[in-house]
């Protein structure tokens, strides 16, 4: 199995993540993946095409397109994806479920989001991230909706340790930004689809402006990835009540989070520092009230 190939305790948070990216036929056959992941182990390619009302050479190019040399190869890794039941299926919100089934419905989700965001986030990946934004002049931050407030969220995190960072949830405003960075500076789209063009553009601008490119995304093979220079994987289980950018909510603030302490680290005599500064002031304007 090389660097590429998703393990199997994230096979299916990876699926997931790039859904929207496959072709209609290819996500048929993600979907039955989602749905019984132990029965699909269990199915030869005939067999499968059969239930999918899909070709043999359908399956064969959608296990290639989520990293696999073909089914083969994918239907061992359900297998063993297939031996954590629990993990596969949390159980989605209905209608009419009660309130402590909500409790735990979603707190399962919210659970098994964060252990999927983990298995994802090598330190390798992270220290590469955390490199580039020690040294930035500045760090500029983009997203939209709730990724506009895991944008918003990050900005305000490092700005607390003394950076120069903004988040912009306007387009236009983010182009303008982009274009105005230079070799150095950090450019960061948060999209859980890895599609949004508010999001694109501005990173793509800003790498063409020099600047270092950083993509958060539930989806490894979307274009934010292609287009920016480290990529950091969240996971979210997208329901009815919940959809895909809600649910990857808590796992983009988990990435964001491991960035910020990250930084901490590097830059600890500064950031205790700006961070007991901004408590003081904080503290003393509450004082005067």
């Amino acid at each position: 199995m090389d660097d590429n190939t998703p393990r199997a305790d994230t096979l299916v948070a990876t699926v997931r993540g790039v859904l929207p990216s496959l072709t209609p036929a290819a996500q048929t056959v993600a979907k039955l993946i989602l749905e019984d992941p132990a029965t699909v182990a269990r199915s030869t390619i005939t067999e499968l095409s059969a239930a999918s009302g899909t070709s043999e050479a359908t399956i064969v190019r959608t296990a290639r397109l989520l990293g696999f040399a073909g089914y083969p190869q994918l239907r061992l890794a359900l297998a063993a994806a297939a031996a954590q039941p629990d993990r596969l299926v949390p159980g989605d919100l209905a209608p009419d479920d009660p309130l402590s089934e909500v409790i735990v419905k979603v707190s399962r989700s919210e659970t098994e989001a964060i252990n999927d965001t983990v298995a994802q986030l090598t330190s390798e990946k992270l220290g590469a991230v955390v490199d580039a934004i020690v040294g930035a002049p500045r760090i500029h931050a983009y997203g939209v909706s709730a990724s506009g407030l895991v944008a918003a969220d990050m900005a305000q995190k490092l700005m607390r340790i003394g950076l120069a960072s903004h988040a912009f949830n306007d387009a236009h405003l983010a182009l303008t930004s982009a274009v105005l960075l230079k070799p150095g500076d950090v450019a960061i789209g948060i999209s859980t689809t890895g599609e949004t063009p508010d999001v694109l553009e501005p990173l793509r601008r800003a790498g063409e402006a020099g600047a270092t490119t950083v993509a958060i995304t539930n989806n490894p093979r979307s274009t934010i990835a292609e287009v920016a220079e480290h990529v950091l994987i969240s996971a979210g289980r997208e329901t009815e009540f919940r959809p895909g950018a809600l649910a990857s909510r808590i796992s983009q603030l988990l990435v964001v989070d491991c960035v910020f302490v990250g930084v901490a680290q590097r830059t600890y005599d500064t950031s205790q520092e700006a961070l007991r500064s901004t408590r003081v002031a904080v503290a003393e304007f509450v004082k005067k009230r």
